[in-house]
């Protein structure tokens, strides 16, 4: 070796250390791993929960399908359409909200719940359709219409909002 200290001999190559490992992580990502783990259970939960509590309006909605192929004969379908409702609605909505609704009430009732039209004569076709004998007397556009709303009203009805508090105070 040479002496001199500026001399290029003595130069030595640089040393790179070695790369850090990616596993294990440090602390803070392992919180960051665990808090998404457990916000991934709690939304496929969540899913579960929701998928489970529409089972009903599936199962109305296939009724329906079943009903609208019914083929020919078409009166006894559109009997059971107003059954299909109410049975979708009992399982919706409290008993003692839903089972003393007949007529007008029930018609604005599955108004205000789905944003149907049944309140606009489409409510009395369906009335009818319980008493009607003949499956002439129906107008296709009026029982697509029938079908259709019933439809819109299985898969869109919501709650009804909850009564206003009264501020009633015993002294």
């Amino acid at each position: 070796m040479n002496s001199d200290p500026a001399s290029l001999a003595n130069l030595h190559d640089i040393v790179v250390p070695e790369p850090l490992p990616l596993w294990p992580p440090a602390p803070g990502w392992l919180w960051l791993l665990g808090f998404l783990a457990v916000l991934l259970a709690l939304l496929a939960l969540r899913a579960f929960i929701r998928f489970q509590r529409n089972r009903y309006r599936r199962e109305a909605l296939a009724e329906l399908a079943r009903l609208q192929a019914g083929g020919e004969s078409r009166t006894a379908p559109l009997a059971e359409l107003s059954v299909l409702l109410k049975r979708a609605a009992l399982t919706a909505y409290p008993r003692v909200e839903v089972a003393q609704l007949t007529g007008v009430d029930w018609f604005h009732f599955l108004d205000s719940t789905g944003g149907t039209h049944f309140a606009d004569g489409l409510g009395e076709a369906l009335e009818d359709s319980t008493y009607r004998t003949a499956s002439g007397d129906w107008d296709a556009v009026q029982l697509e219409r029938l079908f259709t709303e019933t439809r819109r009203w299985i898969r869109q009805h919501r709650p009804l909002p909850p009564p206003p508090a009264s501020d009633e105070t015993t002294s």
